[in-house]
Order: structure tokens, then sequence, then C-alpha cells
């Protein structure tokens, strides 16, 4: 029987209570005193018969609030737990004294050592582990906590080390002995990968330091929750595929395929294939498209403005009513996929062009979100530096890098054309070429770069005259479809008639060479 005795916090209080067991010749095995008011004593031989007899006597000590009961001792409780933590471990755990011999071995550690219980507990921890010396390290003056790669029989392990200080008086510790506990390869790269995963298929994973990434990303996650096509807009490098993934793992198909089909990199007849696939099921060269393996899942569209006028009718009519056929197959398949587009071109403008599909347009931006380019969110830009300098440097083993002061200002006013994908890859490179650990404005390959006059081309060729005729024929052939007449844009431009007819004429622009 164990018993909890509630009481007051008085000097002699104990003593009391012990008494009276003393005076009734009553073997205690354990008394523990652990907070202030709570006295738990251990009687294995006790009856509660006979604890009746008494209990009238011990509720009237002074200072003494309550008497009851309890399954077990505050030691027993904190003994259980360490050994169910210690045996359910999913890593190796060997626990040493202050000469390095064994105490404890969780069961995956002894399945390792390939020893019964009793041949290990007392043994010398090195004759299982190499590559550290442990007497010399608990023998040192200051023992400090490790993590050292080490064999632990015959195999690699990351070890972490952690000495066990048992306080004496305010000051002064005592060394106990030291934790030790292992890492294979493998349970470390699986580690890594969950980490990463959850990274990338997590909002988390995204920087919004600034207020219109956090707006973005508050108006994503109520997106993400319904089943509509989304549109998502922004320039080349902004993350589109990044938040697309987000918005599917936040989603209910996040255990569903998410599919990617880039609409620039295929010719029209590949991108076909790999979105229908072919020949009929269970045909010797049949095969499933993008459509098909992502039933249930999400299917990004990326860089939609450059789909094919023929890809947009077949998409449009999956989208329309969720069928399709595969190429030289006539059976109608039915497919239930979400579709999520990008685009970093002005698709509204394409649709009044003719260049892409009014109703397909309608029907991908149900939903629509907007990202702003690195330049318009500056507060994200010192954040994501700091971010991809500390994740490349672990890769390759360099600890602690910083900038200098001169350079994250720089970083923080470039215009970054190129946006998050080039700052990233200019700092793995910038990451992967420093002797030290302080990145300079140096280190950075880029084109130069001043507030006051913008981009200083170092490679420039050629001679300002044909500079400007070529920003003039740039600008005429932009304009020209929405101003498509000499007057209008002459008008627009603030010409004459005849300045603008002799420059389109000058740069061959006229309504066959420029889509109106």
């Amino acid at each position: 029987m164990r018993l909890e005795i509630g009481c007051q916090d008085r000097v002699g209080i104990a003593q009391s209570v012990l008494a009276i067991f003393v005076e009734r010749g009553i073997d205690l095995r354990g008394i523990e005193l652990k907070q202030p008011g709570k006295i738990f004593i251990n009687i294995p031989d006790l009856e509660f018969s006979e604890l009746q007899s008494f209990m009238p006597q011990l509720r009237l000590i002074d200072g003494v609030v309550d008497v009851k009961t309890t399954p077990y001792m505050p030691s027993e409780r904190e003994r259980n737990e360490f050994e169910t933590l210690v045996k359910t471990f999913p890593d190796p755990f060997i626990s040493v004294d202050n000469k390095g011999q064994i105490r404890v071995v969780n069961n995956i550690a002894a399945q390792i050592m390939c020893e019964s219980l009793e041949h290990i507990i007392g043994e010398h921890v090195g004759q299982w582990l190499k590559g550290f010396n442990f007497s010399r390290w608990l023998d040192s003056e200051e023992v400090l906590a490790q993590t050292r790669r080490v064999k632990f029989q015959d195999d690699d392990f990351v070890a972490d080390i952690i000495p066990i200080h048992i306080a004496e008086g305010e000051e002064k510790k005592v060394l106990a002995g030291a934790v030790l506990i292992l890492k294979s390869e493998a349970r470390l790269g699986q580690q890594i990968s969950v980490f990463k995963k959850a990274n990338e298929n997590d909002f988390t994973g995204i920087q919004a330091n600034s207020s219109s990434m956090r707006k973005l990303i508050r108006e994503a996650k109520r997106m993400a929750l319904l089943d509509s096509s989304m549109l998502i807009v922004g320039e080349t490098g902004t993350g589109k595929e990044l938040l697309a993934r987000a918005c599917h793992a936040a989603s209910d198909r996040t255990d569903k395929p998410f599919m990617t089909l880039s609409c620039a990199a295929l010719p029209d007849d590949a991108a076909e294939t790999e979105l229908f696939g072919s020949g009929a099921a269970g045909q010797l060269n049949s095969k499933r498209g993008i459509f098909e393996s992502a039933d249930g899942g999400t299917i990004f569209f990326d860089e939609v403005g450059e789909m094919s006028a023929k890809l947009q009718t077949k998409v449009l009519r999956v989208i329309q009513d969720g069928t399709f056929r595969r190429i030289d197959d006539e059976k109608e398949i039915k497919v239930n996929v979400r579709i999520i587009g990008s685009t970093n071109r002005d698709l509204l403008n394409m649709v009044s062009l003719g260049e892409f599909r009014e109703d397909l347009y309608y029907r991908l931006n149900v939903l629509g979100l907007n990202i702003p380019s690195l330049r318009e969110r500056r507060s994200d830009i010192v954040p994501l530096a700091e971010l991809f300098v500390a994740k490349f440097g672990q890769r390759i083993g360099k600890s602690h890098i910083s900038f200098d002061n001169e350079c994250l200002e720089f970083i923080e006013h470039y215009p970054w054309p190129g946006n998050v994908r080039q700052l990233e890859n200019v700092l793995i490179r910038a990451v992967s070429l420093i002797e030290g650990n302080i990145i300079m404005t140096s280190h950075l390959q880029l084109p130069a770069y001043t507030r006051e006059h913008g981009y200083l081309e170092q490679d420039f060729e050629g001679t300002l005259d044909a500079a400007v005729k070529n920003f003039e024929a740039d600008l005429l052939r932009k304009l020209y479809p929405a101003y498509p007449s000499t007057r209008q844009l002459a008008k627009k431009l603030g010409l004459s008639h005849t300045a603008i007819a002799n420059k389109l004429r000058d740069y061959d622009i006229n309504k066959k060479t420029v889509k109106i």
C-alpha cells in the first residue's frame, strides 16, 4: 500500500507522521517528500483494515490536511516513465557511468551489440563504439556535450554524447556519467526527408514578412479549401509552383497526386500525349496520361499562356465536364481533378488579341492569386537570403555564414528581375565560393546596379543611337495593337502623324507583322 499525505509545510511534520508508524512497528519500504505539502509513504505489508485503525490519528496531527491511498510513489512513476522512454526510443540509447561503463541500454542498442544484457551491463562502452575516446573525455576538466561521427559495431552513426551532472551544493556539480543517442545514416535521411517534405508542402515554407505576402497567404489558405480552378499570376521566379503545392497540401486532396505539366517545355503533340495518354487501356503500347494519374488530386499547368490553341480546347473540355479521350482511343474517361494554372503573361490582353481562349481564361480564373515580385516585397528579401545561406551552408558543412552590412543593403535594394529563384541561385554560388564565413557584395555575381542609375550593363555592345532605336521599335510594337492607326498612335505619343508613319515604316511594323 502507498499513502499520499497532504500537509502544511512546517518543520517536524514528517517526524510526527513517521512516529505513528514506529509506535505500531510497521515496516516502511520508502518515504518521499517531493514538493512542499506532500509526503508519500510505501508500506508493502499494510492491510487497509489496519490502516483504518489509526487513520484518525494521522488526520489529527497538527498540519495534516488529508490522508489517502495512491497507486504509485513519485519515484516509481519517474522510473517507469524513463524505462518506457528508453525501451521504446527508436534510436540506440546507451547510458554510462563516470568511468564509461554501461549502466542502461535500450532494445535497439542491445540488438546491434548482439549481446544479452548480462554481458553488456558493467562493460566499457569502448568495446562497441570506436572513433571517440570516452575515458579521456570523462576525465577532462570540463566535460561538455559532443556530437561525433562514430563506428557502432562497424557501421557509421552520429552520436549525441551528453554528460550527466548532479548538483552538489549551489554551485558545484559532480559528473555522474553520460547518455549516448545514436542515429544511423538511414534514420537521419528519413528525418531530413520528412523535414523537407513538410517545408515544401506547407505554407510555412513560404517566406511572408511583408504585408503583401501575408495577405496573399491568408487568401491562399482560404482558397485552398475550395475545389474550384485557380490561376496564379506572377513574374518568373516568384514561386508560383511552390504556392500551388502548398494549396494542394492544404486541401482535401492532399493525399492524392500533385502533377505538373510545363506548357512551354513540350511541343504540342508531346504535351497532348503527356496529358491524355495514348492507346486503349490494356493494349501493349497504351499509356496513362497525367489526367488519369492525377485522378482525385491536382494538376498544375505551368505557364498556361504558352499552351497551344488545340491544347486549350481539349483542356477546356476536361474542366467543363471532367471527361476526355486518350489519343487513338474512342472511349470516354471521366476524372476528378483540380486545375491550378500559372502564368507570367497578361492573359486578359492575350484574350483581347485572340491568343488565348476567353472561355478557358474564365474557367481557370475562378480563384485568382497574384504573387508580388521580390522588389515589391523588400522586407522579405533579407530573411529569404539568410534562410538560403543557412540551408546551403549546412549542405556543404559551412555553419554561421553571414553577410556584411554593405552586402545586406545591396541585396535589399537590388531589383532582382529573376525574383526568388535568382536570389537563391546567386547565393548558392556565393556560399560555394567564399573561403571564410562572411558574404560580401563582391561575392555576388550580378550585373552592376546602383539605385541612382539602375543596371550598368558591363557587356553592352553597339552605339547609343542603335540602343535608342531598339527601345523605340520595342515600344511601338507593344503599343500598336492597342492603337492600330497612325493617328491614334501619334496622339498617344505626342508626335505628328507623319513622324509615326515614318517610324512604323522604318521598323517594318504593320498589321501583318503585329497581330491585332
